[in-house]
């Protein structure tokens, strides 16, 4: 039996047409969907799979300059970074916080001198403004030094912020449609033809069914896949443009004494971050490791389990274990290949190429980091209206995102807010919902006025109301979308727990597709 053909039909016209197409559901490709779409350009975007289920939720959560960075002399980088710390945070400050670093000094390690500087120059190049500044600490006399070995005794304490990476994601894309903005879960370019100065796509659904669209411009944001989708769906045979490296990280069920976070050094070089993690936890990493397919889903080794505990126990008073280990995940950073010889010397920066061949037509993203996520719509922006021979206007720096609608420094009173309006609900709930959803709480919870109205629950605090929410709201459809990616429930909830949630999540889809057809 022949193959079936992805290619476009020629008797049948395209049922929609766009303006800008963009391939990849991570944080990059939301970025350019939200900034794109509010321009006023007509956006679709689709990925493979659930959005963020990449490298965009597989990172460390920070919102960082990158302290480490100055040591390779990515000053360009850092200060970009650093510009954006304070601006994210203030347009989104349910799901980015300030958080205080405590940097240990390790004797064998960088000199006290060469830290200092380094803090200096972090406190200075990016226009901190509301983040505290940099200082010394005695451990001795602090409360960060009674989970340290006593051989340290001096550590440097510095500003950056923590982020929930997916829901990031899903903020950027939620705010994209808010705009007009198509958005295609679980759907793969398979095809797609650059003729009459157009393209012509082919995209499957997870039904299987193709659906044909055309688009005067192509961006390719599928992050560790973006060579394959060049070679693949383009049929470009000499793409080879990136450097896959796997990170990891290790959860343990441990608490720290207060909410800062620490910085590890190595002697190998590197630096791992040891962070207070969904209130009962710590999160530790990550690895670099070049050894990594995209023929197989990425997982951690034992080596680097057992390399972040080795780290974490050099450090740490209490020792750290594999059998602590209680959770753990991995992702592929697309890291632009510039010729590095060592992972942990390949560029953190983002390049984008615009494609000469399609006459500036397909835009190309290779790189990035979750915190340059905005300033890189912002250059991809900038090509599409050169291309299109359109001006139009910045505006993602000052527009909040959904649900960040309320003062960076008040948090305490949109839960205070909440729980007057929601005195049915438990504390603990409350504040989880107001750190997800922001001011969406209320749509969250609009319908319901006693506790019983928040209808089935499925363990750790995870009610109907809420589920159904991030299934008409936010594109879940499987329960690893809800308990790993828009919530990190999955973490206290049991096995169990989540079938019977995965089966409520089935019935609803028959009982969907039953009343659409």
């Amino acid at each position: 039996m022949p193959p079936v053909s992805t290619a476009l039909p020629a008797t049948a016209p395209p049922r929609e047409h766009y303006d800008v197409f963009i391939i990849g559901g991570g944080i990059n490709g939301a970025g350019v969907a939200r900034d794109a779409a509010g321009r006023g350009y007509r956006v679709a975007l689709c990925d493979s799979g659930d959005f963020g289920s990449g490298t965009s939720s597989a990172s460390t959560k920070l919102i960082h300059g990158g302290l480490r960075y100055l040591e390779l002399y990515k000053f360009r980088l850092v200060r970009e970074a650093l510009r954006e710390r304070e601006r994210l945070w203030h347009l989104a400050p349910h799901i980015i916080w300030p958080m205080r670093f405590v940097l240990p000094h390790h004797r064998g390690l960088r000199p006290q001198w060469l830290l200092r500087l380094g803090l200096f120059i972090y406190d200075h190049l990016g226009g901190r403004k509301l983040l505290p500044p940099a200082s010394r600490i005695e451990l001795g006399k602090d409360a960060a030094g009674n989970v340290l070995q006593s051989a340290f005794v001096t550590a440097f304490e510095y500003s950056d912020c923590w982020v929930e990476d997916s829901r990031l994601v899903i903020l950027n894309l939620r705010d994209a449609w808010m705009n007009g903005a198509s958005i295609m879960p679980r759907s793969k370019l398979v095809n797609a033809e650059f003729t009459q100065d157009k393209w012509q796509l082919s995209i499957e659904e997870s039904n299987g069914q193709l659906r044909y669209a055309s688009a005067d411009q192509l961006v390719n944001a599928a992050g560790p896949w973006v060579d394959q989708v060049l070679r693949q769906a383009l049929g470009r045979n000499d793409s080879d443009n990136i450097r896959l490296v796997g990170g990891s990280h290790i959860v343990i069920k441990r608490k720290l004494p207060d909410p800062r976070a620490y910085l590890f050094q190595t002697d190998d070089g590197r630096v791992i971050f040891t962070i207070p993690y969904e209130t009962d936890y710590l999160l530790i990493g990550t690895t670099d490791n070049d050894d990594v397919s995209l023929h197989q889903p990425a997982e951690i080794t034992q080596a680097e389990i057992q390399y972040l505990c080795d780290v974490a126990s050099q450090y740490l008073r209490e020792t750290v274990t594999p059998q602590d280990v209680v959770w753990h995940f991995s992702g592929v950073r697309p890291l632009f290949d510039d010729g590095a010889s060592a992972a942990t010397e390949a560029t953190r920066d983002y390049v984008i190429v615009q494609d000469q061949e399609t006459h500036g037509r397909l835009i190309n993203i290779f790189g990035g980091k979750i915190t340059t996520y905005r300033k890189l719509a912002e250059e991809v922006l900038a090509l599409i209206d050169k291309t299109a021979k359109r001006k139009t206007r910045k505006w993602t720096a000052t527009a909040a995102l959904p649900g960040g609608d309320f003062p960076a420094n008040d948090f305490d009173s949109l839960i205070e807010r909440a729980a007057q309006d929601f005195p049915f609900v438990e504390k603990a709930l409350t504040g989880r919902l107001a750190r997800l959803y922001g001011t969406r709480l209320w749509l969250l919870l609009a319908d319901c006025n006693c506790a019983a109205d928040l209808g089935q629950h499925f363990g750790a605090g995870l009610y109907q109301v809420e589920v159904d929410y991030l299934v008409a709201e936010e594109w879940a459809q499987q329960a690893e979308d809800i308990v790993f990616r828009r919530t990190k429930l999955g973490l206290r909830m049991q096995p169990e727990q989540i079938d019977v949630l995965a089966d409520y999540l089935r019935t609803a889809q028959v009982k969907q597709a039953t009343t659409q057809s």
